[in-house]
């Protein structure tokens, strides 16, 4: 027997010690692992609470009208379409205007939408029925986070949306930078304007036969 099976021997309590630092690192790990995995979800539970529906439960039906009438220039509401977050945000011409900017499109992905991301009617440089309105899925297509709406400013005009997790972005049309993890553009939902202060997600005038669960990826 060596000195230090003896001293095993002597101090059954010394594996045990040194086991414990070795759990508490497994339980740390798993813990921060847990906790970088609540903050990409932290934004998804609180969707069905928001305003700005007038149709039934989602999951009663595919058609989900959207009342505009209080949604101002630069602003968005979040709505919820077959269980997922949908952005509607109304784009002021500061917005639209950087929507065509040259310099930004070379740092874009797919700035032509050339994609299946969206339905037809919506393949255009601002990904939407109607330019100062836009509809977006927000899930993020890299790891299906919920990107967060920096809203335009004095300083920053054109506004955009931001993956909290793992730092993807994307314009305000949702067009994917190059520079970041997300490989396709945010998804768009079918869309048809109801009137001025009503759209409805659901249908889609321009291409009746469009369906999401064909597009690239959400």
């Amino acid at each position: 027997m060596t000195q230090d099976d003896a001293s095993l021997i002597s101090d059954p309590t010394s594996s045990r010690q040194e086991e414990g630092p070795r759990r508490r690192d497994v339980l740390a790990t798993v813990t921060v692992a847990m906790g970088c995995a609540g903050a990409c979800a932290v934004a998804y539970p609180f969707l069905d609470s928001l305003n700005g529906t007038r149709a039934t439960h989602v999951g009663e039906s595919d058609i989900l009208d959207v009342d505009l009438s209080t949604l101002k220039a630069g602003q968005q509401i979040v709505v919820t379409w077959r269980g997922w977050p949908v952005f509607v945000q109304r784009r002021t011409p500061e917005m639209l205007k950087t929507l065509q900017d040259p310099a930004i499109l070379q740092k874009l992905r797919d700035p032509e939408s050339r994609i299946l991301q969206q339905p037809k009617d919506a393949t255009n440089w601002h990904r939407s029925v109607s330019p100062d309105i836009g509809v977006m899925i927000g899930i993020c297509t890299h790891l299906g986070c919920v990107p967060t709406f920096d809203a335009p400013t004095q300083a920053e005009p054109a506004g955009k949306y931001l993956c909290p997790c793992h730092g993807s972005q994307f314009d305000s049309a949702g067009r994917a930078y190059r520079n970041a993890p997300a490989p396709y553009n945010l998804p768009v939902p079918p869309v048809t304007i109801i009137s001025d202060t009503h759209l409805r997600i659901g249908e889609s005038k321009g291409d009746p036969d469009f369906d999401i669960a064909n597009i690239q990826q959400i």
